[in-house]
């Protein structure tokens, strides 16, 4: 560790370099910031001032390490774009006292049984939800809910393990693959046990939240799901509109601002996500963290706000910049793979266009990837990002691009992997 003396930001955890390079830029266009990771990777060097090698699933290590760092230099705030070390860092925020939202909020973001049992107990329109143990109970369950159900894992996210099931014998094989489910080792840090939940009908959004007191809640930008075939639930894009007419909607933003009450979350960037029902908007899950899928560049391309530069704000105490200084249209679109096998060979016509941000491949040369219905964000082979004029010019870019793809897979091979 390299003898420093400014002020840093401390950032828990780097992900992957393809969804997370964006936000480590971000942070550090304002900030000096120390990474602590398991294994530091090579490309977070040109935005860290240090990295420190150490578990963030040891507690006792990570503080440790922290020590060391405040008794070398001030230390102004914690942060993560990990769902996998939210609870952590709310934690070290807490003890360091520094900025952050309540650890038992957080908490009770990453553990989806909590969620539903407070915004039940505050009136906050959601989905009806219980929490078995077995798959005897999780028929039970679903005979009293009614079909269809949706069966979810109580800690994991990515719509790992999740599946509508319409009939009882749907019931016991979709617990058993959200009992056995894992999700890039989100699995350790999560809250094991299955839901069965009332299923929603309606289109899928998520609500970037800006929130700077306790029901003080900005609503940054709404996304614009798509979905795959259910009964799974995987995410095959986002478009995010500066001129969203939801962004005014003040039943959404009624919602959305209960909800974020009822679990306690009194400062930072949220990820929460809703069905727009017949009933009115109804909250799915709430996400202590940025969105992931690239949704803050989404954000960024379409308004001009950074949202990562605000959740650094806020947890160094400072006023976020929320002002829209952009007015389009951005979108992302994930390629999934056709059949199962390994990737042989990956290529792309060549497109040269000032709306075309990026066209990144995820998956490489020998890579086992598994189609649907198993497929899981694991399985994507690449990802576009446009930018556009209107939401349908940002899905007519996207289609000029992803057509160009060519993927080759091998003859496809029996697998019963899910998610690795």
């Amino acid at each position: 560790m390299s003898h420093l003396t400014q002020p840093v930001l401390l950032v828990l955890g780097a992900g992957d370099r393809a969804y997370r390079d964006f936000l480590l830029q971000e942070f550090a266009a304002r900030h000096h910031l120390v990474l602590l990771d398991h294994q530091p990777p090579a490309w977070t060097r040109p935005y860290v001032t240090d990295a420190v090698t150490v578990d963030l699933h040891d507690p006792q290590a990570v503080h440790r390490a922290v020590t060391e760092i405040a008794l070398r230099q001030p230390i102004t705030g914690v942060t993560t774009y990990l769902e996998h070390h939210v609870e952590l860092t709310a934690q070290l925020a807490e003890e360091l006292g520094l900025p952050g939202a309540d650890p038992d909020a957080v908490a009770a973001c990453r553990d989806k049984a909590r969620t539903r049992q407070l915004l039940a107990e505050h009136s906050v329109p959601s989905a009806r939800s219980v929490l078995v143990s077995s798959a005897e109970e999780a028929v039970a369950a679903a005979d009293a809910i009614g079909y269809p159900v949706v069966i979810k894992p109580r800690g994991l996210g990515g719509s790992a393990g999740v599946h509508r099931a319409d009939y009882r014998e749907h019931v016991t094989a979709h617990y058993d693959n959200a009992a056995a489910a894992t999700l890039i080792g989100l699995e350790a840090s999560a809250v094991p046990g299955v839901l069965v939940e009332e299923y929603l009908h309606g289109p899928e959004i998520s609500v970037e939240c800006a929130v700077r007191g306790r029901g003080d809640v900005h609503i940054a930008a709404i996304t614009r799901k798509r979905l795959g075939a259910e009964p799974a639930f995987l995410e095959t894009g986002h478009l995010v509109s500066a001129t969203d007419p939801l962004l005014d909607d003040p039943d959404l933003h009624h919602v959305v601002t209960s909800a974020i009450k009822a679990v306690g979350i009194t400062t930072g960037i949220l990820h929460v996500e809703v069905r727009l029902t017949r009933q009115g908007p109804r909250i799915i899950e709430i996400n202590a963290r940025l969105g992931g899928d690239l949704i803050p560049r989404l954000v960024h391309l379409a308004t001009g706000v950074s949202l990562p530069q605000a959740q650094a704000a806020l947890a160094t105490g400072d006023t976020p910049d929320l002002n829209s200084s952009v007015a389009q249209n951005a979108a992302i679109e994930f390629r999934y793979p056709p059949v199962t096998g390994p990737v042989q060979s990956a290529h792309a016509s060549a497109v040269s266009a000032d709306w075309l941000e990026r066209l990144v491949w995820t998956r490489q040369s020998g890579d086992i990837v598994t189609t649907g219905p198993r497929s899981t964000i694991n399985d994507r082979l690449a990802h576009a990002v446009v930018s556009g004029p209107t939401p349908d010019a940002c899905h007519a870019r996207l289609d000029q691009v992803l057509q160009g793809l060519t993927v080759h897979i091998a003859s496809p091979i029996r697998t019963t992997a899910c998610v690795r």
